[in-house]
């Protein structure tokens, strides 16, 4: 093998490695969220046991915090989503209900009831944060 295959190997491996820590770089942790019990958030799945609307205050005043939030952080703080919706590209939303609907029922098929959506975009950091209202309860 020529040392010029080697000299443009190395050059596109070092440019890879470049690509992927910047890649690696974006977005940020989320800091604390105050007043915001996430341990309660997580032990409730689907918002079956309406722990949840407890925490939305909290969560909705500090919506700011998550954008440009990384998929795992988001995943540390309010656990696995209740549904994932796959988009264009690789592109995806999260949903999180707030609240007790017909998503608690066995199979636990989409509902109408409020939930908080956040979008994540094509480097895997949240661009869009959406909160439905509560329900008067």
């Amino acid at each position: 093998m020529s040392a010029a295959f080697f000299s443009s190997f190395f050059k596109q491996l070092a440019g890879a490695a470049l690509c992927s820590a910047l890649l690696a770089g974006c977005g940020h942790a989320l800091p604390q969220v105050p007043g915001f019990d996430a341990a309660t958030w997580r032990a409730d799945p689907y918002a079956c046991k309406n722990q949840r609307r407890a925490a939305v205050p909290a969560l909705t005043k500090a919506k700011e915090q998550l954008y440009e939030a990384r998929a795992d952080d988001v995943n540390a703080l309010l656990g696995p989503p209740d549904e994932e919706e796959l988009r264009a590209g690789t592109e995806k939303v999260y949903y999180y209900y707030l609240e007790p609907g017909s998503q608690c029922d066995a199979g636990h098929a989409r509902s109408g009831a409020a939930c908080i959506s956040l979008r994540f975009g094509p480097l895997g950091t949240v661009t869009e944060v959406l909160t439905d209202p509560l329900s008067s309860k």
